[in-house]
């Protein structure tokens, strides 16, 4: 027999999936505890929030999953109430509310006004930008933009997360000063779709006038960009990241494919030659910019000469930071109707070929790294090393500078400047250099 849980109300929310479901969580724990409501990050809690994410199939399993192991969790009296919001809970409410009914209300992506009610809790409109942080405090995610207008055959996220919005660059300037005053020193600029920033608000392409009026913000030292798009790319921006050095020398910029038969059929509005030229820019100004891509193989009609095209393009543009999925064949997207013809074997096995070929291309790479001195981030300590970062890297994904805590002491949250002594292909060794 269930019996009721003891526990005072604390409201456990738990984040899946992207930086983009991270920033949404804590403006909710932001809202909660403005309310007085005891709230955590993925910890105990009798009231759990579940912030699911529904781009592709494994993070949909991973997300069903989640709701599944709390739903359980409830039948057993170890929790009280769970409700469900985010991307899945938007794209898939009606079969979820039917497939697992023992959720207590599910929520879409936008309805965070209805989600806080159902908490006992009220939004409050003044506390827009303020949000409870739960990254390291070195650095915060900054969503310049929801939504997306972009018509990609293989994406579901329009249907999501909506039409795209970009945010007044005010809004974003104060919301950086409130994080700034906490202790972030490096604001990690996400959206859907950079590029796009500001065509709505301001009738054009707006993200380097974004980038001026955050670089002046006291305490910011470090801002970086995530998610542009190849097509339409503002090339003013470029030069605010050569000009401003508060601007990493990094961009993420999701490429998908290089077989123009492809990207025609992935509905990406560009060519090989137009891709390749406009990387070929990035460097010409930017010499010593870290690019980061992401790939898809296996999408429908994806040949041998396609892949072999890729995997070729990928040997010569050698990214600096590169990662690789295989398609996955989404309900109501364009490329839903085309027959997902490639088998799962042989997407792994492509997917394997690429990571194998951007493995040998980052160990070069950090093998030249060898005896240069860089200014790292310090963001945690994990066993016996400090773990860090350079400029050209972003949390999570990319290389990590780890330092011997057994021999040096580095003080996390703060900048240092350390010598790279070992290098393998994703991870970098170093100690750190005393500046006179």
């Amino acid at each position: 027999m269930r019996t009721k849980s003891l526990k005072k109300n604390k409201i456990n929310v738990v984040t899946l999936g992207c930086s983009k479901n991270v920033y949404d969580s804590e403006v909710l724990m932001g809202q909660l505890r403005a309310n007085n409501k005891e709230v955590a990050h993925e910890e105990e809690g009798n009231v759990v929030v579940i912030n699911t994410c529904g781009f592709i199939a494994n993070a949909k399993e991973e997300s069903v999953n989640t709701i599944l192991e709390y739903v359980q969790k409830k039948e057993e009296g170890l929790v009280d109430k769970v409700f469900v919001t985010g991307c899945l809970s938007e794209r898939y409410k009606p079969d979820l509310q039917r497939e697992i009914p023992n959720v207590d209300e599910y929520f879409g992506t936008s309805d965070l006004p209805n989600l806080l009610k159902a908490l006992g809790a009220d939004y409050k409109h003044e506390l827009i930008g303020e949000r409870l942080t739960t990254t390291p405090k070195n650095y915060a995610y900054l969503k310049i933009a929801e939504g997306c207008d972009r018509p990609c055959s293989f994406c579901a996220i329009p249907l999501m997360r909506g039409k795209h919005k970009s945010k007044p660059i005010e809004e974003l300037v104060a919301e950086s000063e409130k994080l700034a005053a906490k202790g972030v020193k490096e604001l990690i600029l996400i959206a859907q779709d950079l590029t796009y920033y500001g065509l709505d608000l301001y009738k054009k392409r707006n993200l380097a006038e974004l980038l001026q009026a955050l670089v002046k913000v006291e305490g910011i030292e470090w801002i970086r960009l995530h998610y542009a798009f190849p097509t339409g790319f503002p090339m003013d921006v470029l030069e605010v990241m050569r000009e401003e050095p508060k601007i990493c020398n990094y961009i993420d910029i999701p490429l998908q494919h290089i077989s123009d038969t492809i990207l025609k059929s992935m509905r990406r509005g560009t060519t090989q030659a137009k891709t390749t030229k406009l990387l070929q820019d990035f460097r010409a100004a930017v010499p010593d910019m870290a690019i980061r891509t992401t790939l898809i193989v296996g999408y429908p009609g994806e040949t041998e000469e396609d892949f072999t095209i890729l995997r070729d393009w990928v040997k010569e543009m050698r990214f600096e930071r590169l990662g690789c999925f295989t398609y996955s064949h989404e309900e109501n997207t364009h490329a839903y109707s085309l027959e997902d013809d490639v088998p799962e074997e042989v997407k792994q096995q492509r997917a394997n070929e690429i990571m194998e070929i951007q493995s040998q291309i980052s160990w070069e790479l950090n093998q030249e790294k060898i005896g240069k001195t860089f200014r790292c981030i310090i963001d945690r300590k994990e066993g016996n090393y400090f773990v860090g970062r350079t400029e050209f890297d972003s949390p999570d994904v990319d290389n990590e500078v780890l330092i011997d805590a057994t021999k040096h002491y580095v003080k996390i949250g703060d900048f240092t400047t350390i010598e790279i002594t070992e290098a393998s292909d994703f991870d970098l060794y170093g100690v750190p250099v005393q500046l006179s």
